[in-house]
């Protein structure tokens, strides 16, 4: 006896006869979901007559096939590429230039060995990478568990009861009953889902994405990182530019602190002019401590990035070095439209967004009926002697179905949970995207503008050194008062240190800017680290 049932504008015909699947048209049940889906229906085929052990286990088979060339609920994730502008503002790119660019190893553009040890190391030590790496292995194993339920849900068990009847029940039956009795069991069952509604497809689906979006995760911590340990050794060598500026000064106004003095002693000067000195030189040297401190705390964040003790470096980098440049005149940058597929952030959260799509049908799939499977197969008897004969055995096979009717809106709710959090991914995809193409523009800005006042820093520190070495001729000749001495000593240790800064700043800049257009990954390096791990 056939009966029907109509949910969600899906007829499902449940019969005594073998199920079959076929595409639904919209002229008769519509479609699941706005936006690109795929239904179905469940038809009756003629009747058929299963007599046998043989028979049953083809008319299982039939179904099972039948059932498994079903459908997936809810929709079909299509990638959406936010509109890109097609080349950069002509303002912002001053001394730059737009071509191909190999950003994998953006760092080699410096020309310094010691940028490329580090990060080298930094691959290999950072706790960061290891973590996101840890990360990957998790998806990846979740990514399992979800294609686990493709598969039969398979156990086996066995149990050895010593029973008594109670006097209760077993004073009204025969005697046979007022005894002790050993029951022997053991077998198997077997439960397995056929995905009709695609719930399995779409969980595998969500948790492939998930997986995706973890290694785009590592990748932007690989970003971030050599981004971070070239800042940082630049900030170094900056830093150690402008400690030598600043002795340099120390030696030059102690030079000048001495001339006052022979001046003061031979009647010539006066202790005003002493004083001066003293101040001038007090002050320079007042700010060769800050610069050592913030020396010492570069050093220490570079070797915790190397995933090594605060005080690691200290050795081979206690020997100055000049401030790392580029080494090219023409510095390539590349498309916007090359963010989409360079910066891991943008990857990362476009395949959050699809494995996010993919939950709406997992849900929504629990608005229909589930089919499974079930098979079970024992041996169970009273004496262990003949526990494994023939007429000791039990099994049971046959389809069943599932279908929660009523749950007080509980999946629908649920659904839209899921449309509500898609929204979301959605909305922090362009976000991100945005906030992709500003931290560019900010960095290019910043090179080319701060490229532009190294160059004026550079031609004034070089007036202030010819004006404070002819002052000082003027001084000694008696030409000029003490005055003009301090204040082009004091010129020239702001000029040079401002220069120093300014130096460290515009390899930043040029730093930040790869690390922007999403620089220092390669593809064939997540397998690797992967597999090592």
């Amino acid at each position: 006896m056939s009966f029907s049932v109509f949910r969600e504008n899906i007829p499902v015909l449940l019969a005594e006869t073998p199920l079959a699947l076929r595409p639904t048209h919209d002229s008769e049940v519509g479609q699941l979901q706005q936006g690109s889906t795929h239904s179905c229906v469940i038809t009756p085929r003629s009747t058929l007559s299963f007599t046998g052990q043989r028979d049953l286990f083809i008319a299982l088979i039939f179904i099972s096939f039948t059932l498994f060339a079903g459908c997936a609920v809810g929709p079909d994730y299509v990638p959406d590429e936010p509109e890109m502008p097609d080349v950069w503002h002509q303002e912002l790119t001053r001394g730059l230039a737009t071509g191909e660019v190999d950003l994998r190893t953006w760092w080699k553009i410096f020309g310094d060995p010691q940028i490329d040890t580090l990060i080298e190391r930094a691959s290999g030590g950072n706790l960061d990478v290891q973590e996101s790496l840890a990360r990957i292995m998790e998806t990846r194993a979740r990514v399992g568990f979800a294609k686990g339920e493709y598969f039969p849900d398979t156990n086996a068990g066995g149990d050895i009861a010593r029973t008594r009847p109670s006097k209760g029940i077993s004073e009204n039956m025969p005697a046979p009953a007022d005894r002790h009795d050993t029951l022997y069991a053991t077998g198997m069952d077997a439960v397995w889902e056929m995905d009709v509604w695609g719930r399995i497809r779409r969980s595998v689906e969500s948790a492939d994405a998930d997986m995706q979006a973890s290694i785009e995760d590592y990748r932007d911590v690989q970003v971030t990182l050599y981004a971070e340990v070239a800042i940082n050794y630049v900030e170094i060598r900056a830093l150690q530019a402008r400690i030598d500026y600043a002795l340099g000064n120390v030696k030059t106004q102690s030079d000048a602190l001495k001339l006052t003095q022979d001046r003061r002693d031979a009647g010539i000067g006066s202790d005003l002019e002493v004083s001066q000195a003293e101040l001038n030189l007090a002050r320079t040297e007042s700010a060769v401590p800050a610069l050592r401190q913030r020396l010492a705390e570069a050093i220490h964040r570079l070797g915790v990035l190397m995933g090594e003790p605060p005080n690691a470096l200290y050795a081979e980098l206690s020997v100055h070095e000049p401030i790392p440049a580029p080494e090219a005149s023409e510095i390539l940058i590349g498309l916007p439209t090359e963010l989409l597929r360079q910066r891991p952030d943008v990857r990362s959260a476009e395949r959050e967004l699809a494995a996010q799509t993919a939950r709406i049908g997992v849900a929504t799939a629990e608005l229909y009926p589930s089919f499974s499977l079930n098979g079970s197969f024992e041996f169970a008897a009273y004496s262990s002697s003949s526990f494994f004969s023939s007429g000791n055995k039990a099994w049971g096979v046959g389809p069943t179905f599932r279908w929660n009717i009523f749950d007080g809106g509980r999946v629908r709710s649920l659904i839209r949970v899921e449309d509500a959090r898609a929204d979301q991914a959605a909305a922090r995809y362009e976000q991100t995207m945005l906030r992709a193409m500003e931290e560019v523009e900010d960095a290019m800005v910043a090179f080319v503008e701060e490229s532009a006042r190294r160059d004026a820093l550079t031609r004034s520190t070089a007036a202030a050194q010819k004006s404070s070495d002819l002052v000082l001729i003027l001084y000694r000749t008696g030409l000029t008062d003490f005055q003009n001495v301090l204040d082009m000593d004091r010129s020239l240790f702001l000029e040079q240190d401002a220069l120093g800064e300014s130096e460290g700043r515009v390899s930043q800049n040029l730093i930040r800017i790869y690390k922007a257009l999403g620089g220092g990954w390669a593809a064939e390096e997540v397998a690797v680290a992967t597999s090592s791990n």
